[in-house]
């Protein structure tokens, strides 16, 4: 298969100004997306490259174009077929469809991300169109090196991978996961200045044990149970192993793994190849960047908190480790810090037992702890009895559970603290802890709030409260995009830590004074420059950045200047000499 690096390239004229360097002329420019530029080819270009007669008279530029999509976006009826008609431009012009995304982001984010991509990915085999990004399953895993020579992209720095096992908090989704990897990748771009033809979305497809996906005859996927064990490791073994031979300075963000193998996943691969899990890391840095700021309007410090997370997989184990990490950092040693954060899960609180997950043990509590609460050892607390023994000045859901904070809970909080922090996190919207507008209600417009998917403001008593989002495009496309300006080695914890305080950092100086403790999505390529930057320089400090050039130059700029534009460049006509 020919690379479309034989049909396109960056080239940069005598005076230093880029422009396309093309291949092919006439209908094949018009059907790659990557080459597209529709009714924006000038006239000069339409007789140069072939396309005079193919397209209509006006020569439309690119705003002009954004316009007239933005004007058939706002006509769609509801969200999944903005979704669809937002992948349709995706699927014909990239630059187009990265340009109109760049310019509505606040507004966009939520259709190409969490919570529509939620339908998505639940309906991936029925909205299907067009083969996008990489697949491999048991059927081709042994194929997997031929498969990625074949890729037509060539230089592929950043790899979203999945095995749809635990998409969201709406379970094993198979085929459909890759729905969320094209979603991650889209922001990574439209958010993060990473060029989109150095990315490649994969799902791996070990099976499904749904089965409503296995008796559906239109299902894509394969129509099998899940690999586990062994079997399950092999396959990804062989995938991890093609990847760093074939694209050795690919950076992988793990996404949307079962909680047991999201741990298991990340240790196994970690030293063999830089990546990162986005829900436990990426959660975990946008979490405590959202608790520091409101320590920060609290006036109160980190170390104070007394944190409890409803919810023990990827994300809440997450959380509460990097919240421990930022409470070490603060100056509390390591079981000062883990006297403070309670994880409940579905059996109650989280303690040391020959049961417990050995992911849960760094945050798991000595059962000795009951005889302080006066309750017997008959059951493990539950989350009313945490709260009501830990009176926690901070309540973070991450367990996927609708409803899950009461009114009872949430007003117990209030009664023990002015200002309590409460986050329902989970994603998507169906599936939050608590909406907002009850949170505001029940505490009297006394807590600080975020959610994981975007709620519109509340009103209460003729006030208006803004509710932030901790969404993870605050964090994952600057972490990654460090990584690969970097050609890090790994991607380490102090990384991961320092892209929750550039977050943070971010958020005081531009958000803070208005009472948010989140910027606004519209800020997300801003917030991405801080963290990129401040990561890097983390990543050159610890040693993971192998281009120890950077350490003499101006990271900030030098980011910057790395970042992608959505722009159409002139093309130029160059016979393929082959």
């Amino acid at each position: 298969m020919p690379k479309l690096s034989e049909y396109f390239d960056y080239q940069l004229d005598s005076a230093g100004e880029p422009y396309m360097q093309v291949s092919i002329k006439g209908a094949a420019l018009l059907r790659l997306p990557a080459t597209n530029k529709g009714t924006a080819f000038s006239l000069q270009e339409r007789i140069d490259l072939g396309l005079d007669g193919l397209l209509p008279p006006f020569v439309a530029n690119l705003e002009h174009q954004i316009d007239r999509l933005y004007l058939n976006f706002q006509k769609q009826p509801d969200d999944i077929s903005k979704y669809q008609f937002l992948i349709s431009i995706l699927d014909r012009s990239e630059v187009l469809f990265y340009a109109l995304l760049e310019r509505h982001l606040q507004e966009m984010v939520p259709i190409v991300y969490t919570p529509t991509i939620g339908q998505a990915v639940q309906q991936f085999s029925a909205l299907y169109n067009r083969a996008r990004g990489l697949t491999l399953s048991i059927e081709n895993i042994n194929r997997a090196e031929s498969i990625l020579e074949n890729y037509p992209l060539h230089d592929i720095r950043m790899l979203v991978v999945t095995d749809a096992s635990a998409i969201l908090g709406i379970g094993d989704q198979g085929m459909g996961g890759l729905a969320i990897c094209i979603g991650k990748l889209a922001l990574y771009t439209a958010g993060g200045g990473l060029c989109p033809f150095q990315t490649v979305p994969v799902n791996l497809d070990v099976g499904t044990n749904r089965a409503e996906l296995l008796n559906d005859p239109l299902y894509l996927g394969m129509h099998e149970s899940r690999l586990s064990g062994d079997a399950y490791f092999e396959l990804v073994d062989k995938f991890v192993a093609a990847v760093k031979n074939k694209w050795p300075k690919a950076i992988i963000q793990w996404e949307d793994f079962a909680k047991n193998v999201a741990f298991d996943v990340l240790a196994r691969y970690r030293d063999q190849i830089p990546c990162f899990n986005d829900d436990i890391q990426g959660t975990g840095a946008v979490a405590l960047a959202g608790l520091l700021s409101a320590c920060r309007l609290k006036a109160q410090p980190l170390t104070q908190q007394i944190v409890v997370v409803a919810g023990a997989g990827a994300g809440g184990i997450g959380v509460a480790s990097l919240i421990k990490e930022g409470m070490i950092r603060a100056g509390l040693s390591e079981a000062e810090a883990r006297l403070q954060i309670y994880v409940v899960d579905a059996c109650g609180l989280v303690v040391q037992s020959e049961n417990t997950d050995s992911y849960k043990m760094g945050l798991a509590h000595n059962p000795d702890i009951y005889k302080d609460w006066n309750i017997v050892k008959s059951h493990q607390p539950n989350l009313l009895e945490v709260l009501t023994h830990t009176k926690p000045s901070v309540l973070i859901g991450l367990s996927g559970v609708a409803g899950l904070f009461t009114e009872e809970m949430i007003k117990s909080m209030a009664e023990n603290h002015t200002n309590p922090i409460i986050f329902p996190l989970s994603n998507p919207t169906d599936n939050c802890e608590a909406h907002p507008k009850n949170i505001v209600e029940w505490t009297q417009g006394r807590a600080i709030i975020s959610t994981g998917s975007p709620f519109a403001e509340v009103e209460y008593q003729g006030r208006h409260y803004s509710i932030g989002q901790g969404n993870n495009a605050f964090i994952f496309p600057g972490l990654g995009f460090a990584a690969i300006l970097g050609e890090c080695s790994r991607i380490t914890d102090d990384m991961v830590l320092e892209a929750a305080y550039a977050l943070a950092e971010y958020t005081e100086q531009h958000c803070l004074s208005a009472g948010h403790i989140y910027p606004p999505v519209s800020d997300l390529k801003k917030v991405s420059l801080i963290v990129a930057s401040k990561v890097l320089a983390k990543a050159l400090e610890d040693g993971s950045a192998t281009r120890q050039d950077l350490n003499s130059m101006d990271l900030d700029a030098y980011v910057k200047n790395n970042f992608w534009q959505a722009k159409h460049l002139p093309f130029k006509y160059k016979a393929n000499a082959s």
